[in-house]
């Protein structure tokens, strides 16, 4: 790109296209870390919400365990009081080991993790705080985003091997196998019943013993597996479904195929070449597993002690999944029935939302409003009426990362928009789901992978213009509007097989070529439909097409240091027909 031969001309594009692809390589990396600060917010607050969905229906044992109208009742929720606190210990056990290595990739990446609660600190909450919640975290003060060593060797072991890990990361990856063993043995055995004595006493003749289960083709395979397991126990009716469902919330496929490597272990494939902030996502979506597969187990505890304080005489069907995937995940999505009463609708607030719109249907409330700002964390209030007549009231949060709508176009060929060339053109308008491409003096047409833009008329300029449009309202916005300078074609060389005409050609090549060289990154298919060979004194040969074979006997004859020359007639991509010279030193 920098040859000695080369013009002043040819070695600036060739210096500015190394820079420009430079430069979109380098913001291509950042989206993609910022995108996996965004996961990660979104998947604390998911466990927040897991949280506190279980920490709810224990808060409801416990009020029954303290109700004296019925003792009966109380003592049987006294014992899963008790049952909650042990699998609550086991929880904490596995969030705290993961908060751990969380701390230690920050830590060996050269992060601060003593600061807490700061302006611009990365930990939000106190990491010594004892209990379930994990820790709160904000990824985007992270300054060293993209480390990916630390994380392999802290999850994979030193000898970061994808098919035999060692280290915290396998340490975790038993600790959570054995944590879905103990915590589905836990459900089945925590039965109350009374014995003679009218005393609470745990069920004895319910239990559940497995195995771990880490290879299948499918979830419903693995659900089958499972089933044939709850038959070999003594497993409560009410447990079946939901022991099969927590089991599945906790087990990943241990072996697969990654970048065509067989045998991958699920952390090699998870934390091979991950950079920090991915790696501590995937960390906190297995904080999410562990609160989702705790929550789905204290609610069917808490169930246990009685049929509810709701009444509903409606179903809707609701289907929530993982908002990004990787091209060969297995994906989940989860699809769900929820019950409300339609003359019992909720009552929905939203605090410090000035002209927010909400409208109450189908068991549910939706609020809208204009997003603003770079974040907006939202909060209210949710309220069911229970049979009683009495609302139950709880709060709700909300945080929502705004994208600035903004478009980008990437001209793969060059800066500029060549007459009579069809020039690639990328455009991508963030923040809508459809991208629209328009402009002026120049004709569009869509291709796999973007846009062909073609110059129209004589002009000089043009004009390309980003349009987003959401499918869902059929809203359209200009985005981003750009003026391009419009440029003929230039010459390409003429090539004697695979020599121009700064090197010696080989006088046995019997073809002639017109072409760019490296230089000049554009690829224009060129035509030589005839020539004119002059080699010294007499009539130039001639002939069609780009075959010199008619002129090689006579080139050959020429003593060594002869001037051979060309006249070239050359069919350009818009069917034009130029004339374009060389000469050769033999």
């Amino acid at each position: 790109m920098a040859g000695g031969k080369e013009t002043p001309r040819q070695k600036m594009i060739g210096m500015m296209y190394l820079v420009l692809t430079a430069l979109l390589a380098l913001n291509v990396s950042k989206s993609i870390l910022d995108a996996f600060v965004s996961i990660e917010e979104n998947m604390q607050t998911s466990n927040l919400t897991q949280l506190y969905r279980g920490d709810e229906k224990k808060s409801e044992l416990t009020e029954v365990s303290m109700d004296r109208s019925n003792i009966q009742r109380a003592d049987k929720a006294k014992l899963l009081v008790r049952t909650v606190a042990e699998i609550d210990e086991m929880t904490e056990t596995r969030i705290k080991m993961i908060d751990a290595l969380k701390l230690q990739i920050l830590e060996d990446i050269g992060e601060d993790v003593n600061t807490v609660g700061k302006v611009q600190s990365i930990l939000v909450t106190d990491p010594n705080v004892k209990g379930i919640k994990p820790i709160r975290m904000n990824l985007s003060y992270v300054q060293s985003k993209d480390k990916f060593d630390d994380p392999m060797r802290i999850m994979l072991g030193d000898a970061t091997d994808l098919k035999a890990p060692s280290g915290n990361g396998l340490e975790l990856w038993n600790s959570i196998n054995d944590y879905r063993l103990e915590l589905t043995s836990k459900i089945a055995s925590s039965h109350v019943m009374y014995n003679d004595n009218k005393k609470a006493v745990y069920d004895q003749r319910f239990s559940f013993k497995t195995e771990h289960f880490n290879s299948f083709a499918s979830q419903s395979m693995l659900k089958e597996l499972l089933k044939q397991e709850i038959n070999k126990n003594k497993v409560h009716p009410d447990d079946q479904e939901d022991i099969i469902e927590i089991y599945s919330i906790l087990t990943k496929n241990e072996l697969s195929s990654a970048n065509g490597v067989n045998d991958v272990h699920w952390l090699g494939k998870t934390f091979d070449h991950s950079p920090a902030v991915a790696a501590i996502a995937s960390l906190t979506s297995l904080q999410n597993d562990i609160l989702a597969a705790r929550s789905q187990a204290v609610t069917l505890i808490r169930n246990r002690v009685t049929g509810g304080d709701y009444s509903f005489n409606k179903v809707i069907p609701l289907a929530y999944g993982p908002a990004v995937a990787n091209r060969g995940d297995d994906v989940s999505v989860n699809v769900m029935m929820a019950a409300f009463d339609t003359d019992k609708q909720p009552r929905v607030t939203i605090n410090n939302m000035d002209g927010a719109q909400i409208n109450i249907a189908n068991g549910q409330g939706e609020i809208k409003f204009k997003a603003g700002g770079s974040s907006m964390s939202l909060s209210g209030t949710v309220s069911v009426q229970k049979k009683s007549g009495q609302w139950k009231e709880e709060k709700w949060s909300h945080d929502i990362v705004i994208m600035e709508p903004s478009g980008s176009i990437e001209l793969t060929d060059m800066n500029t928009l060549y007459r009579g060339f069809k020039n690639n053109v990328r455009a991508t308008a963030s923040g809508f789901d459809i991208t629209k491409l328009s402009g002026s003096n120049v004709s569009i047409s869509k291709s796999s992978d973007g846009w062909v833009v073609k110059p129209t008329g004589r002009a000089r300029t043009a004009v390309l213009k980003v349009v987003g449009v959401n499918s869902n309202t059929g809203e359209q916005k200009v985005l981003k509007t750009l003026s391009y300078k419009v440029r003929n074609l230039p010459k390409p060389s003429i090539f004697w097989g695979g020599a121009d005409e700064n090197s010696r050609p080989n006088v046995r090549a019997t073809k002639l070529f017109a072409k760019y060289p490296p230089e000049i990154p554009l690829n224009v298919d060129f035509k030589v439909i005839s020539w004119e060979c002059g080699a010294g004194p007499g009539a130039p040969l001639k002939g069609r097409s780009n075959d010199i074979s008619a002129a090689l006997s006579l080139i050959r004859q020429a003593p060594r240091g002869t001037i051979i020359s060309f006249r070239c007639k050359v069919k350009f991509p818009d069917g034009s027909i130029r004339p374009i010279n060389s000469s050769f030193k033999l």
